[in-house]
């Protein structure tokens, strides 16, 4: 017994030995990678907004049935129980019990406890409110389908500057190192000829300078860096120390966003999610007009119920002998309203002026719809400009930097000019990334307006 017992447990601790490596074993955090369009879909799916957007739609549909049901048959069911402590006591004339003549004896009715079970159908034949609440149903699920449209469209826009913004830290950091080690080279070789007389003290100093401030630059785009990378992180609905790879550079995603071909696009206003909430404002505040008209209107109701009584001394009604007595209703409820003392029409009127107050609204959404489709375009075509210009003033600047550094080297250039190029370079630089930015933003704000279902 001993031995088959000694057995057992080896086997047992054999078995166990993978699952003890496995809970031993470290967990390796999750590393996410991704292009534009991945982050963008990623974030359709996991974005927090996008996640609550969804939910509100969901809750629409059901908002929608609950409107529905109510016009259906409802059945209701409810229990009553009494015990009549101290029974209420009646007084009858004497005489029908044989006694004198205008006397009285107390006699007390009924049995002291009674039980009550009953079931009610209740139905709605006709209510001009339920019939335009059930009218409004679709406008309100549209309303709720563009609403949740335009969450994705702001998510997009946020992946898309966030994204942008994380790239541009990284190239910033990469240009930001490489000029500081050109300083450093730089003012080695300024200081040993300073150390051997062949060089002033000022040209040190101009060198200290500049390469003080572009190390104070390259800690900040460091910086930049994680921060926005922990921004790309929590639009797209993940842990913000996540670590996040993004596959696309900026050059290539630059390219790739200049498309002339957008400015051809055949413009559809009804596509733009902006003109079409304020397409569902209105439909709204056209049904809230016809549900003001509605309330002149009869309702009429029907019910039915059936129910059982009981009655005892003493609490028996779950006996199988206990009597019980049924009774059932059929019946119609007419409300006609009369006179409101002009509420309702007051109320109407009110609705009527709100309608035409969202139709005056709906022409200026479109006007200013158009007006952000053209100034869009042009704000397209300008940092595509700026772009190609940015580009040119680099390349400028790179020169310029280089012949004021050969000559600088000769002697034949001072530090202040020196220095002077170096600091247009850097710029030419900055511009040159932030236009690359520029373009990937315009091009989306500008799909956004347009919103294609082809593109």
């Amino acid at each position: 017994m001993k031995n088959r017992m000694q057995k057992l447990f080896l086997n047992l601790l054999i078995l166990s030995l993978p699952l003890i490596s496995m809970a031993q074993e470290p967990q390796v955090e999750q590393t996410y990678s991704f292009t534009l369009d991945e982050a963008i879909a990623f974030a359709l799916e996991n974005n927090y907004s996008a996640i609550n957007s969804d939910r509100d739609l969901r809750d629409a549909q059901k908002q929608k049935w609950e409107t529905i049901a109510e016009g259906l048959p409802q059945v209701n069911g409810s229990v009553s129980y009494q015990n009549q402590l101290k029974q209420p006591v009646s007084l009858l004339p004497a005489e029908l019990a044989g006694g004198e003549p205008g006397t009285f004896v107390p006699v007390v009715f009924g049995q002291p406890q009674q039980m009550t079970a009953t079931a009610t159908l209740t139905q709605k034949i006709f209510d001009g409110s339920y019939i335009v609440g059930v009218q409004a149903t679709k406008a309100f699920l549209e309303y709720s389908a563009n609403n949740n449209e335009k969450t994705d469209q702001d998510v997009r826009k946020a992946v898309v500057e966030a994204y942008g913004n994380v790239l541009l830290s990284r190239e910033s950091v990469s240009i930001f190192e490489k000029n500081k080690s050109n300083l450093e080279d730089n003012l080695f070789e300024t200081q040993k000829l300073f150390e051997n007389g062949l060089s002033d003290e000022e040209s040190v100093e101009q060198l200290q300078i500049t390469l003080s401030s572009v190390e104070n630059q390259l800690k900040n785009a460091i910086r930049l860096e994680n921060i926005t990378l922990q921004m790309l992180n929590v639009v797209m609905g993940i842990a913000i120390d996540a670590p996040t790879k993004l596959e696309d550079t900026l050059d290539n995603l630059t390219e790739q966003q200049i498309d002339f071909s957008l400015m051809e696009t055949e413009f559809n206003i009804e596509n733009n999610v902006d003109y079409k909430i304020a397409l569902n404002l209105t439909d709204q505040r056209f049904f809230e007009l016809k549900l003001a008209k509605s309330r002149a209107l009869p309702t009429l109701n029907s019910f039915v119920n059936y129910g059982s009584s009981s009655f005892a001394d003493k609490f028996t009604f779950f006996d199988s002998d206990q009597d019980w007595f049924d009774s059932s209703v059929l019946g119609l409820d007419l409300s006609i309203p009369i006179f409101s003392s002009g509420k309702r029409s007051a109320s109407t009127a009110r609705a009527k002026i709100a309608l035409e107050k969202a139709k005056t609204q709906l022409s200026e959404a479109e006007e200013q719809i158009r007006l952000q489709l053209e100034s869009a375009k042009s704000e397209y075509i300008l940092s595509i400009e700026e772009y190609n210009t940015a580009k040119q003033n680099l390349g400028l600047a790179e020169r310029i930097e280089n012949k004021n550094q050969i000559k600088y080297t000769e002697g034949l250039a001072s530090s202040f000019e020196l220095r002077q190029a170096q600091t247009q370079l850097y710029d030419a630089q900055q511009g040159f990334l932030q236009s690359m930015v520029e373009v990937i933003n315009k091009k989306t704000a500008l799909e956004l307006i347009l919103n294609d279902p082809q593109n």
